[in-house]
């Protein structure tokens, strides 16, 4: 049996950089369950070693626990604002999250706007939904119907792939 730890999108982006020859490595500082109010309180400590790209996958969490969209946004500003206070040259790929249409249309509408909204005004990337293709479809999520499986993994990391390869293409031929 696989490693999980191998199975994740972000160890499937780690092979295709590898496969692309650059020589970044990726660092998952994800917890499971975790909130951006999280990712705001570790963002220091994620980037303690600097890097060139920050991946934020926040906001899933934010989203089934009725966060305020408003807070949610925060969070991810802050989080954006202050990995560049540590590494200004950092370049940011914010990945989108949407809700359930069971959370309701106006809070399932301000929360899908939080993502363009903040990654428009903050300058970063976005991958406009990072479960495209996988959120809602039973066969690529595990029983809870939450966590993806290997299948699902591998199209998230395809989703996040197409915004980062060519980030990664320009930075490769600027070194």
């Amino acid at each position: 049996m696989e490693d999980p730890a191998n199975q994740t999108y972000t160890a499937l982006i780690q092979l295709k950089i590898d496969e692309a020859g650059w020589a970044y490595d990726v660092v998952n500082a994800g917890v499971s369950g975790d909130t951006t109010a999280g990712g705001l309180s570790r963002i220091k400590w994620a980037m303690k070693g600097g890097a060139h790209v920050l991946v934020v996958a926040l906001g899933g969490n934010d989203g089934l626990r009725g966060v305020d969209p408003k807070t949610t946004a925060s969070n991810l500003t802050n989080i954006i604002r202050d990995a560049r206070q540590i590494e200004p040259n950092v370049s940011i790929v914010l990945a989108g999250m949407k809700m359930p249409s069971s959370m309701g249309d106006s809070y399932t509408r301000a929360y899908s706007a939080v993502f363009p909204t903040v990654a428009k005004q903050e300058s970063a990337w976005l991958v406009p939904y990072l479960l495209q293709g996988v959120g809602g479809v039973p066969q690529l999520n595990q029983p809870d119907r939450i966590h993806p499986t290997l299948e699902g993994q591998r199209i998230i990391a395809e989703n996040v792939w197409k915004i980062l390869k060519p980030l990664l293409e320009a930075m490769s031929k600027k070194q």
